[in-house]
């Protein structure tokens, strides 16, 4: 933005914008696990030769990010995907069965044995999403949580498989979320720059 009455920066909003950097490039590049967004690349990839889909869910931002992912993954990645986050589905379940029953009963209705569950989650302790790897497990039905805040969150313990990031900002915690799963998708894909019509 070109703005010709100020074009100081003052010393907090630097110094805020050089704490805000640093985060992430500690937490995307200093701690970068490689194998783990690897090992998720092959998972998602067997699901697929093993005629399932991946099932997103997630709360706020990352019911959005759920939406995203399986749209993108759906359509770029080839590996069929869905998100659990329709307002009348998720209305009618909440209403009938309460609010931290409607994604376990969602799954009934939609997931089957060679699907993976992808479970979504800043906080990782949605009642919720909790609940949901209950049914899966129960179920026979793989799990991967996307979580930040604690290291020993409900979902991250509690799932067969987990990316976690060592932050407890909610938008840094989101950001990295979408960065890992758009780069996942690349992953599949195999290229940086590619047509997506």
């Amino acid at each position: 933005m070109n703005n010709n009455r100020n074009n100081s920066i003052s010393k907090n909003d630097l110094d805020f914008l050089n704490e805000y950097w640093d985060i992430y490039r500690k937490l995307l590049f200093e701690s970068r696990n490689d194998k783990a967004l690897i090992d998720t690349k092959n998972l998602f990839k067997a699901v697929d030769l093993n005629g399932g889909k991946i099932i997103f869910v997630g709360n706020g931002a990352s019911a959005s990010l759920s939406s995203h992912a399986a749209t993108d993954l759906t359509k770029q990645g080839k590996i069929k995907s869905i998100a659990l986050n329709d307002h009348n589905l998720i209305t009618a379940l909440s209403n009938d069965y309460g609010y931290e029953n409607w994604v376990a009963k969602a799954l009934e209705y939609y997931a089957e044995t060679n699907d993976l569950l992808v479970l979504i989650s800043v906080s990782g302790e949605s009642n919720n999403l909790v609940n949901a790897v209950k049914y899966a497990k129960n179920n026979s039905i793989d799990t991967l949580s996307i979580t930040g805040f604690h290291k020993k969150n409900k979902l991250k313990i509690s799932t067969d498989f987990s990316l976690w990031v060592d932050s407890k900002s909610y938008n840094i915690v989101e950001s990295i979320h979408t960065i890992w799963i758009t780069l996942i998708i690349d992953l599949i894909v195999g290229k940086v720059n590619y047509s997506v019509n």
